[in-house]
């Protein structure tokens, strides 16, 4: 499993889609990722129709259905609203499951003492983010292969995501705060808790 880029975001409150390293940056591990319920593996994209590691995974943890989503402003209706919703912290009551097949971009996540972690999505990323972990994402500002356009003067490229589910997709995105929702709930129990008191939201 190759290491996936991840660090410990700064207070700044300038475009979201600039990296935020804080100085001294200040990286954060998989081992890290994997204690707040993140998975991670490293797959070859050109080759996604027919990889059997990815169909090893979708076995091993029941996605039986997927689909693919191009975030280009061609093939998203209201595409900057629907950035901005992405981006707005929110939880799920299912895993998320995205494998990046071209482009890149950034889910942020909460960490146990509530600070956000950036974890840079790149061609080949497959991330699992656990239900009930407070999460949002954005584009970077990379100069893509599949260039398509600008808005408000920063270079917007294309990102293609394979989604993948477990039974009937659920697109359902709940708004922070959420700590009573039993997803939250028993994020709190299986991943916060065994080693400190739940974080309140705020």
């Amino acid at each position: 499993m190759a290491i996936i880029e991840a660090w410990f975001m700064d207070d700044s409150r300038e475009d979201p889609q600039l990296p935020h390293h804080p100085n001294p940056c200040e990286f954060v591990s998989p081992d890290h990722l994997a204690d707040l319920g993140v998975l991670h593996w490293k797959l070859n994209p050109d080759k996604y129709e027919e990889d059997e590691e990815l169909e090893n995974i979708r076995a091993t943890r029941g996605y039986n259905y997927m689909d693919l989503l191009d975030l280009c402003p061609e093939k998203v209706e209201n595409y900057e609203q629907k950035l901005k919703n992405f981006y707005t912290e929110h939880i799920h009551a299912d895993e998320e499951i995205r494998y990046c097949l071209e482009g890149s971009g950034y889910f942020d996540i909460r960490d146990k003492d509530d600070r956000w972690i950036r974890i840079w999505i790149k061609a080949g990323d497959l991330i699992i983010l656990p239900a009930g972990i407070y999460h949002r994402f954005t584009l970077d500002t990379s100069n893509y292969v599949k260039m398509l356009s600008k808005v408000v003067d920063m270079v917007i490229g294309c990102m293609q995501l394979m989604r993948l589910f477990v039974g009937e997709p659920v697109w359902t995105a709940f708004n922070r705060p959420q700590e009573d929702h039993p997803a939250r709930q028993n994020y709190m129990i299986n991943f916060v808790q065994k080693t400190r008191m739940p974080l309140e939201a705020h």
